[in-house]
């Protein structure tokens, strides 16, 4: 006999259930369960992982689906319980939710045979509602319908735990050949979590609860994880065929999710080429593009690169990855020059994915793909973040929309957020939500119970009376459960097969499909991903090139600009680093001031070492760099490869390269000796030790000397960082501090428009624009568009954007107009302009934004004249229905009004630019200091 629990809502059937898998499966397991099935809402989110828990504690995994299916004679949805026999019943629940989670209705009818799966009718159905209505006819009918759809003996009728039996229904059932299956529809785990499911409950319907203690008193039935045996003597007594019809499901559900399947895709070639062939005959042709000089070093390399990637299986992938790279390139996208260990395949440099010369920069194929080890490559694509979109609508349309996916990822309820959402619930006032969230300490990933025991004012709170720690114990018990479905920043599922045979999937955006697996799940199913991350920095730089081309009038790109030009080079000596990818800190800007980079190797040096742990060797690297420090070496057969970097290691590929050379490792060995010392497992250590001592005694050197080096690299490794990444990084903050320092206007304006919404950000690049000679104008109702505009080689415009206060769509409206109909020739005009275009507009909060920080100066001068005639103004435009006669027949008696001082300017320009754009507070006493000294 079988211990059974199928019927589980967990977490993943958001907002309804606080089961968290693995907490199930476990409880599940010491209550004696040997078949635990999961039935989330919909949904197949949770049924990898849930397969993987159930495999672990050695209980048999059955994956099913609580679906919503639509009924055309009923007219209404109705719930059914449905279960995978096997792989393909598991494929077939697949589509079914695929569809469900895409479509708002699904029509069981219309689906295929579905004999690979298991169906159980809740007690509250389609046929039951029908024979309520006194239907019976249309319910026979329906009932023919559903046994066709499933299999006479697959589909089953549900007796849910400790309700009553509706005998009429049940003999009705078993009249048209419908057995009984016994099923207990969870949502957690333990009868004290009930109330917290209500709440979630209200969470996610929006609503709030209007009498507590009502709400307590009903919590009766139990919808909790019980003792199998008390279960089973409820049946025994009621329905003893419906338990042992739900063991025999249990026991005939074999189904699997499948994992580490070989779906690498194959990339579109004519018929009778061959992926290898077409790779190799591409990067023979690109290689004398990309090499000036093609000596045997980089025939060699690439010969070695092409052979471990076909022997690996990976040509397909790199001429895929390739495949977006050119379409980025032929559309003049900006792209980043590599990210991880990439940059050090020769062939990624050939191929344009990457742009770093691993044999000019020594890096190293196998920190990227290790032909000792059968892993994955990674390659990440960096690409601008406003270009995100463009990219993943090209890769749609060249595979097809069921072969390509991004990726979902789970928002789960914070301290804060549940604490808000819980107050919600309970009907509490903004004001006293926000005393509970203000009791949180400001500590990222605070958990609540880390927050009761740090914070004296929630404690007092939580203690006050018994409804504020009901509230805070339901808090608890939903925090870090799942609230929403986001799509994954930058992951991609490319698939050659119908991606709907393969993973579950969900409507995404711009009709690009979204897994419903998460990124490990996904991976693990042996599906590829791509990551292409959309960086702000590089659409820092697609901007800065455009507006070079708009007012230079001269083509700059990325592959022009010299990794050895002296005054960015200079640039980095100063610390000017304001506004650089990865060097904007002032603690890295310090360093670079000490280290004075000369070369590219220098910026990519600091770039490693400013990170935790590898900073305890800053101060040596300097010292050395700069002669105040001998630089020692572990042995003098090793300076070639730490001559770079003053006899630190600094990186990941001398530990390599240092195990090459002087125990002989093959790089592939070094590699994995790397990773082994970075695990530490004293196991592996020792292992590697042996295997290091041994080579260099081969080839020549002391045990003593071994070991010493041995314990050198054991040192470092911690500390090293991936040069290849490095490198790569280094160079897209050379690209923008060239731009920088060549082009300050055109930069800053990108820059600034990167951070129109954060004035901290803006003041502190306002402030650099002003340093590197650039002029920023004020804002100008005729001359200012929404965003920072390049005015000139020196000046940049202040956008209307950046006005606090005030809607987008009003700041879009007022410029579509202004583009359609010409310049505003005065405030009236501008006011009957916008009353005609949209009526809404003509309030005061829309325009005295624009008033107080001088955006109408060149027609309205006086602020406070125009701020005081504002109101009257309005009305007159209003009463004159639009016509500018009869609006200078009403205009307002002219009572001149002292401006505003320069004090009262910059105080306005503070409140709603965050910044001063007419000069600065402290300046006029400056003014006074020099004119005393003068005197």
């Amino acid at each position: 006999m079988s211990n059974v629990q199928l019927t589980t809502l967990t977490s993943y059937s958001l907002l309804e259930s606080t089961i968290e898998i693995t907490q199930y499966v476990q409880s599940a397991k010491k209550l004696g369960y040997d078949y635990l099935g999961i039935t989330d809402r919909n949904n197949l989110y949770g049924a990898l992982e849930f397969m993987k828990a159930c495999q672990n504690a050695q209980i048999h995994p059955v994956i099913g689906l609580l679906l919503e299916y639509y009924s055309s004679q009923t007219q209404k949805e109705h719930e059914i319980f449905l279960f995978a026999r096997n792989e393909e019943g598991y494929k077939q629940l697949m589509r079914l939710s695929s569809q469900k989670m895409s479509d708002s209705q699904i029509l069981l009818e219309d689906a295929t045979s579905l004999n690979d799966i298991y169906a159980i009718l809740p007690d509250e159905n389609e046929l039951a509602e029908l024979l309520k209505e006194e239907k019976k006819d249309l319910a026979k009918q329906r009932a023919t319908e559903l046994q066709n759809v499933f299999g006479k003996r697959q589909f089953f009728y549900g007796i849910a735990y400790q309700k009553d039996l509706a005998a009429d229904v049940n003999r009705w059932m078993e009249k048209q050949g419908i057995q009984p299956a016994a099923y207990q529809l969870i949502d957690s785990l333990h009868t004290e979590e009930a109330f917290s499911v209500k709440v979630m409950h209200h969470i996610k319907e929006g609503e709030k609860i209007d009498n507590l203690p009502q709400e307590m008193q009903q919590l009766t039935v139990s919808n909790s994880l019980e003792a199998y045996e008390k279960k089973k003597k409820w049946y025994e007594t009621h329905a003893p065929n419906a338990w042992e019809n739900t063991e025999k499901i249990a026991e005939s559900c074999q189904a699997e999710v499948p994992l580490q399947q070989k779906l690498l895709p194959h990339y579109p070639l004519q018929e009778g080429t061959s992926a290898s062939q077409f790779l190799k005959e591409l990067c023979e042709k690109k290689l004398s593009q990309r090499v000036e000089r093609v000596d045997q070093r980089y025939q060699e390399r690439l010969d070695y690169e092409l052979s471990v990637i076909h022997r690996m299986g990976f040509d397909d992938y790199f001429l895929i990855v390739w495949d977006v790279m050119d379409f980025l390139h032929e559309n003049n996208i900006v792209t980043g020059a590599g990210r991880g260990s990439a940059a050090g395949s020769l062939t990624a440099y050939v191929l344009s994915i990457t742009d770093v010369d691993p044999i000019k920069y020594d890096l190293l194929f196998e920190r990227f793909l290790n032909p000792e080890r059968n892993t994955m490559p990674d390659i990440d694509l960096d690409i601008p973040d406003n270009q995100r979109d463009t990219v993943l609508q090209y890769v749609k349309n060249k595979y097809g929309q069921n072969h390509v996916a991004q990726i979902a990822t789970f928002g789960t309820m914070a301290a804060k957020m549940v604490l808000r959402d819980t107050c919600r619930v309970f009907g509490l006032s903004q004001s006293e939500a926000n005393r509970w969230s203000n009791a949180i300490p400001k500590k990222m990933k605070i958990t609540l119970e880390e927050a009761y025991q740090q914070s004296k004012s929630l404690r007092e709170l939580v203690n006050m009376n018994e409804r504020n720690k009901q509230l805070f114990q339901a808090a608890q018990t939903l925090e870090g459960l799942p609230r929403h479905v986001s799509t994954h920043a930058a992951g991609v599922v490319i698939s050659d097969q119908n991606l709907l045979n393969l993973v579950p999937l969900q409507e995404g955006s711009e009709g690009i499909w979204l897994t419903q697996f998460t990124m490990n799940d996904v991976e693990e199913t042996g599906l590829l991903k791509i990551d292409f991350l959309g960086l702000r920095n590089l659409s820092i730089i697609a901007d800065t090139l455009q507006g070079i081309q708009k007012v230079v009038k001269q083509t700059v790109t990325q592959k022009e600009i010299p990794l050895d030009d002296p005054k960015t080079l200079r640039l980095f000596q100063r610390g000017d680093t304001t506004g650089i990818f990865q060097f904007e800190s002032a603690g890295i800007r310090s360093v670079l001031r000490r280290l004075e980079p000369e070369t590219i190797e220098d910026v990519a040096a600091v770039n490693a070492l400013y990170r935790p742990g590898p900073m305890q060797n800053i101060d040596t690297f300097i010292k050395r760099k700069h002669g105040k420090e001998h630089i020692e070496y572990p042995d003098p057969s090793l300076k070639s490869i730490l001559e770079n970097t003053y006899g630190v290691m600094v990186y990941q590929e001398q530990i390599m390269q240092v195990a090459s050379q002087m125990a002989g490792f093959t790089l592939g060995q070094a590699d994995i000796l790397r990773r082994a010392i970075s695990k530490k497992k004293k196991s592996v250590l020792d292992q590697q030790r042996r295997y290091f001592i041994a080579g260099a005694k081969e080839k020549g050197f002391t045990e003593e000397k071994a070991n010493q080096v041995y314990n050198y690299i054991e040192r470092f490794a911690d500390y090293g960082f991936n040069r290849s990444h490095a490198f790569a990084y280094s160079f897209v903050a050379f690209q923008m501090a060239y731009l920088k320092v060549h082009y300050p206007a055109p930069f800053f304006k990108a820059l600034l428009r990167s951070v129109l919404h954060n004035p901290k950000k803006m003041k502190e690049y306002l402030s650099g624009a002003k340093n590197a000679g650039v002029k920023t104008l004020s804002p100008s109702i005729n001359q200012s568009f929404y965003s920072f505009y390049l005015n000139s080689l020196q000046e940049i415009r202040f956008g209307l954007g950046g006005i606090k206060g005030i809607r987008r769509d009003f700041i879009y409206d007022l410029l579509d107009e202004r583009m359609e109909n010409g310049n505003y020739t005065s405030l009236n005009q501008f006011l009957t302009r916008m009353n005609q275009r949209n009526s809404k507009w003509l309030k005061e909060e829309n325009i005295r934004p624009l008033l107080a920080i001088g955006a109408f100066d060149e027609l309205e001068p006086n602020r406070r004249q125009a701020l005081s005639q504002l109101e009257g103004k309005i009305q007159n435009v209003l009463y004159s229905g639009g016509s500018l006669d009869l609006l200078d027949m009403m205009a307002l008696k002219n009572e001149t009004l002292p401006d505003f001082s320069l004090e009262e300017k910059l105080k306005l320009e503070d409140d709603y630019l965050g910044i001063y754009l007419s000069g600065h507070p402290v300046e006029q006493f400056s003014k006074i200091k020099r004119s005393k000294k003068n005197y």
